[in-house]
């Protein structure tokens, strides 16, 4: 499936359960966040100019996802060791996870794989705490996602 044959998930659609490693190689399951509202970050790729810009402005405004009560996910295809030494060189304060293998599983499930260049698309979803996606927004390639539009997600929950 290409990404222009994929739908992304809309708001009122269930969220798709997923288990994914972060960079410890910890599995975190979806399903155990439940009571919890989730923001699910989808990156192209680690240590890429727009994907850096997107995660650190997330990082430098985390205070206001931990004050709406949202944990913050971010999810790319990556391998784990390239995600450890982002987060490293970063100093991340949230999760990221593995789509490594299989390869862009995750993202598939949520309609934003391109499998023309085998990485997630921009898309981002909001995750209530019953599993149903709230919000959602997912851009085109070159396109970053604007810290504005987190904020009137944030203002829903």
């Amino acid at each position: 499936m290409t990404a222009s044959e994929a739908r992304p998930l809309q708001a009122g659609d269930p969220a798709p359960d997923l288990t994914l490693p972060d960079t410890h190689g910890t599995p975190v399951h979806l399903a155990d966040l439940r009571g919890e509202p989730v923001l699910l970050v989808f990156f192209p790729f680690a240590f890429s100019g727009i994907c850096t810009g997107e995660l650190c402005e997330l990082r430098d405004n985390i205070e206001e996802f931990e004050t709406a009560g949202v944990r913050l996910l971010a999810i790319s295809t990556d391998p784990v060791f390239a995600l450890k030494a982002w987060h490293e060189q970063e100093g991340f304060g949230f999760d990221l996870l593995s789509d490594f293998w299989p390869h862009g599983e995750a993202a598939r499930a949520y309609g934003v794989f391109d499998a023309e260049s085998g990485h997630a698309l921009r898309g981002s979803f909001l995750v209530d705490a019953d599993g149903i996606v709230r919000w959602g927004v997912v851009n085109p390639r070159g396109r970053r996602r604007d810290i504005e539009g987190y904020r009137e997600a944030l203002a829903e929950v």
